[in-house]
Order: C-alpha cells, then structure tokens, then sequence
C-alpha cells in the first residue's frame, strides 16, 4: 500500500509537471484522491516517517533561498502580517465554528491551533520563486512570517486552556454576536428538567458506558456534551441530553443543580476537573461531585482539591476484569 501510494504521487506529480501545472499540484491531487479512500488513516500512518525525512530537505532548500540579509528590513513588515494572520484567522474561524455549531471553548481552542500559516504556504511561494512571480525578499517575508506564527502557536497551543480563561469575557461577547444553529440543543427550558438526580458532563465511550448501565435504575440523569452532534445522537435515542461546556460558568448557571445529588464528569484533565469543582462551588452547590483522572497524581489532586469520588475508568475496568476472572476460576 505505501508503494502504491508513492507510485500514485509521483504518477500524478509528473502528469502535473508535463501539463504545465507544476509537480507540486500533481502531488496535491494526489493526496486529495488517496484522502477520499478508506484506506487514508493507515496510508497517513506509513507515510509519517518518509514525509518528516523528506519535510527536512525541502526546508534545507528553502532556507538556501532565502537572502538573510534581506530579513532585517522586513521585520517590521513581517510582524504586522504575522498579527493579522494570528488575530484575522482566529476571528474567522472562530466564526465559522460557531456557525457551525460549537462553543467558545472549542471554537478557541480550535482557532489557536490552526492561527499560523501552513507549511503549504511555504511550498506554494517556493514555487512562486521558481517560475519567477515574486523575488527573493518576498519569499524571505513570508518564511519570517511563518517561522513567526508557528513559534507564537507553539506557545499558545501549548497555554490554550490559561489563553481561553483570560479570552472569556471578550469571547462570550463574540459568542452571543453569531448564535449556532445548535443554540437549541442548549435550552434546557424547553423541556421539563424536574426530578434530576444526576447531571452527568462527557457522552464520550466512558460516559455512554455510565449512562447504559444507569438506564436500568429509576435514577433520572441529565446528560451534557459540547459536541452537538453528539447530543443529538442522544437525544434520538430518548436520552434528556444537552448541548454544554462543562467549563463555561454561564452555561452551570442554569444547569438545575439544586435537584441534582450527584454532578458527574467523565471528562479527563486536572484542569477541566478543577474548573468544573470552582465553578460549581462559585453556584453553591450542595450536592456531591465525580471526576474521572487516568493518573493516580491526578486523582490526589482532585480529592484534595474537593471531589468526593475520583473515577479511575482503566483501573475499575482492570478491577472488574479480576474479579471476572477470579470468579470464573473458582466456580
């Protein structure tokens, strides 16, 4: 399958060149075809380590082009493109998300990820430089923008979380300006929400697990995902699911936690679990509180930090496979 791949790359990089495209479009072709197979997750997989071999020399021969004397004189320039790059895609996809359907969390996050300019940019002004459309010091300025976006994204992909918390206020605001088409799947005052005695975040694996094996109990659980689709999935199957960030504190705010005795989240992080524990101590409520951690550092975190039960999901599940196993052995 990888020599097919290859073969089918460099077919198509060569159709390209000799009908006056290029051999870099070819290649795009290429990999947009072999994309829309059902084989494209294990083809990516096998290419991994030749496209990061092969990434070295094309930035070698790109930095050889490149007049480094040239860069002083662009500095400025270059952090003024390197702003509107950052700010421009992070409105616009941000927009686009929330059209979309998602929430500011994820719409953030999402947006400070992909704010740099792409390494295909880098290939497209390199084959500008070849057929002779810009010069020299253009091609300088835009590998000073990129090497400007993608070290000032490294930082924010890596502080995304602390990023967003500072960006609430001014995000809520944009949040409110362009309302989703899943705006609904959020109202809970559409329903009748009487009664609940668990609020269960994450519909994930662990948490559609959990909410299986509660459906045979008289316990009423109210469901919250941030991911719509998902949501509505749920809510097909007769499920009382609502769309919702676990760590937006105006979203718990109408959450009925003065019903609920138990607020569960199978959502994953020492982070999400401590936001979630200040922002249902900041609505006061009274109940008991479930985190799930996969790191026994993590579990003493929450626990200390105020969680009345730590789920370990691969631990229970290695618990009850003993017990399972025991059981059998024995009888």
């Amino acid at each position: 399958m990888l020599i097919f791949a290859i073969s089918w790359a460099i077919t198509l990089a060569a159709m390209g060149d000799s009908l006056g495209f290029s051999k870099e479009v070819g290649a795009f072709v290429a990999g947009v075809s072999l994309a829309s197979t059902s084989y494209r997750a294990t083809i990516g997989a096998r290419l991994v380590s030749l496209r990061d071999f092969l990434l070295l020399f094309f930035f070698i021969d790109l930095g050889i082009h490149v007049n480094v004397s040239y860069l002083g004189a662009e500095i400025i320039s270059a952090v003024v493109l390197s702003l509107f790059v950052l700010v421009g895609k992070t409105v616009m996809i941000m927009a686009l998300m929330s059209i979309m359907g998602y929430g500011k969390n994820t719409s953030t996050v999402t947006n400070l990820s992909l704010s740099q300019i792409s390494e295909f940019s880098l290939i497209i002004a390199a084959l500008g430089l070849d057929l002779g459309h810009i010069d020299e010091n253009v091609l300088g300025l835009i590998t000073l923008v990129g090497l400007i976006t993608m070290g000032v994204s490294t930082y924010m992909i890596m502080d995304s979380h602390i990023i967003y918390e500072k960006l609430l206020p001014i995000v809520s605001h944009f949040d409110k300006l362009i309302p989703h088409r899943h705006q609904k799947l959020g109202n809970l005052d559409e329903v009748d929400v009487y009664g609940v005695d668990i609020i269960l975040f994450g519909l994930g694996r662990y948490g559609g697990s959990l909410i299986r094996a509660l459906q045979g109990s008289d316990l009423q659980v109210l469901d919250v995902d941030f991911n719509p689709e998902l949501v509505r999935q749920w809510r097909n199957k007769g499920l009382l699911a609502f769309y919702g960030d676990a760590k937006d504190p105006e979203f718990a705010a109408t959450l009925p936690l003065n019903q609920a005795k138990w607020v569960i989240s199978t959502l994953t992080g020492e982070r999400i679990g401590l936001t979630l524990l200040h922002t249902l101590e900041y609505q006061k409520y009274q109940g008991k509180i479930a985190l799930t951690s996969h790191t026994e550092r993590e579990m003493e975190i929450l626990k200390n930090a105020g969680s009345d039960l730590v789920l370990l999901p691969f631990r229970d599940a290695a618990y009850e496979a003993a017990r399972v196993l025991v059981t059998d052995f024995n009888e």
